[in-house]
């Protein structure tokens, strides 16, 4: 006699057959990113410094934006977790992580020609924020 395997239940009814199959790696996956997104924004109080440097000039007091930006990574963090606004969430970090990204390239630009583990790091940590993106875009569908 064989027990029948039923797929695990998704967090949404709507997505259909298909997302009941790939559930547990796509909760997996938003659950990553929201931990991420909360992590980052967390960072932006522990060690603001950092990020208040490099903050491009045209963004501001660098103060105020380091605050309003993590404000905005653990609000997106915890959007994207909830079952209800995970959609939501996951395009509001894309927009985010969009608008941060200036913060990246004045980092590589400050660094200078790359030189040291550092200014190395610095540029290129520029082209991994491009998954970043497609991660939070995969999270709107």
């Amino acid at each position: 006699m064989e027990a029948a395997v039923e797929p695990l239940p998704t967090d949404d009814p709507a997505e259909g057959d298909a997302a009941a199959a790939a559930g547990p790696t796509r909760n997996g996956s938003r659950y990553g990113l929201a931990a991420f997104m909360v992590v980052a924004g967390v960072m932006h109080f522990v060690v603001p410094k950092f990020y208040e440097a490099i903050v491009p000039s045209w963004a501001g007091d660098p103060k105020r934006v380091v605050q309003w930006s993590g404000v905005a990574e653990i609000l997106c963090g915890a959007l994207v977790a909830v079952p209800k606004t995970k959609r939501v969430g996951a395009w509001v970090t894309l927009v985010v992580l969009i608008l941060v990204y200036p913060a990246n390239i004045q980092m590589a630009i400050d660094a200078g020609k790359p030189h040291d583990a550092e200014s190395w790091a610095a540029w290129i940590r520029l082209p991994f924020q491009f998954p970043m993106f497609a991660w939070a875009l995969r999270h709107t569908k």
